[in-house]
């Protein structure tokens, strides 16, 4: 499956707003409490029969599921898969998203894929994205990212030989990578196995930033939506610009740290964090982002993050062509 379809990577963790305002008031600073589905108003044979389709592999391996409503964990479950099995022949030879079979950008290792060597963190794949938007909306609001999303990107590129430039990419701003609408040229709709789909290519490369910023407009930045992966990539590159910290170790002191999350961050081979793909979260961790957000940025009376941010990034700016689906600043928005 193409990332962009995989629901929260593989570890699924479904929160349900409740109307109970002390419910809402929780939060899970230390654990989340447990309730049976019934009495926090799920329905158990549902559950049941979602949960014998995930054993089942319905849905393709997904190795976790947790259902939470109220701030109370009504389900929860591992599905443990033997990887070193079902990868072991993939992660010896070399191919479109296996460029080392000895490194961490070999996609089949089952010290990287799916969990991070042997420990309960899941890779977040692409839900790394939203983590992305969610640390620059931190930093929006702390202060530290003084900088208006109608900046043009190539303001953070001065000095620098930047291949392609035409008046179209001089007019692609910050709000276009936030929003998957650069202009660029870009071929992640492909198989994720083709090698010629462009995040593939750009893995391959050393420089990923570098990939990306050369690549050719094919439209009007703002005028078309196109999944680009490499667009959360430069986002990695503009913050440690604009911020003089990388955003993982920001990510670390002011959204990690406040909530508990233990994490792994991978790093692309320039030595920046790899914010297109390379977060991993335990399930309960990811869940706290999930309710950060139904809180409104808010975590034990404290605001993490603006409500203004939370709010904007989730409001559709643009329809991606995808169904119904629409996009916010990094979020995938479906009715």
């Amino acid at each position: 499956m193409p990332r962009r379809r995989v629901i929260l990577a593989a570890a699924l963790a479904l929160l349900f707003l409740c109307s109970e305002a002390a419910a809402q008031d929780r939060h899970p600073a230390e654990s989340w409490p447990k309730a049976a589905p019934e009495t926090i108003g799920l329905v158990p044979t549902n559950l049941a029969d979602l949960d014998a389709d995930v054993a089942h592999e319905k849905f393709g391996l997904l190795d976790s599921m947790l259902v939470i409503r109220c701030g109370t964990v009504g389900f929860e479950r591992s599905y443990p898969r033997d990887y070193r099995q079902i990868y072991g022949e993939a992660a010896q030879k070399k191919g479109p998203k296996n460029q080392d079979p000895h490194g961490q950008y070999n996609y089949f290792s089952t010290e990287f894929h799916p969990l991070y060597r042997g420990s309960n963190l899941h890779t977040m794949q692409s839900v790394t994205k939203t983590i992305t938007s969610v640390t620059i909306g931190i930093a929006v609001t702390r202060g530290d990212f003084p900088v208006d999303l109608n900046t043009p990107v190539l303001k953070f590129f001065e000095n620098q030989k930047i291949a392609n430039i035409d008046d179209r990419k001089r007019r692609m701003t910050l709000r276009n990578l936030m929003t998957m609408t650069t202009g660029l040229e870009w071929h992640e709709d492909l198989a994720q196995m083709d090698p010629k789909n462009s995040v593939n290519i750009m893995e391959a490369s050393h420089d990923w930033v570098r990939y990306t910023i050369d690549q050719p407009m094919a439209s009007e930045p703002g005028s078309v939506w196109m999944y680009n992966s490499g667009a959360a990539q430069v986002l990695s590159h503009i913050f440690t610009r604009v911020t003089g910290k990388r955003i993982d170790e920001y990510a670390a002191e002011y959204l990690f740290k406040p909530l508990d999350i233990r994490y792994h961050w991978k790093l692309t081979p320039t030595g920046l964090p790899d914010t297109e793909g390379g977060l991993y979260l335990s399930s309960r961790d990811l869940a706290k982002i999930g309710y950060l957000f139904l809180k409104n940025g808010k975590w034990d009376g404290k605001q993490i993050v603006s409500a203004e941010w939370v709010k904007a990034s989730v409001t559709p700016q643009v329809t991606t062509g995808e169904g119904s689906a629409q996009y916010g600043y990094m979020w995938w928005l479906h009715p």
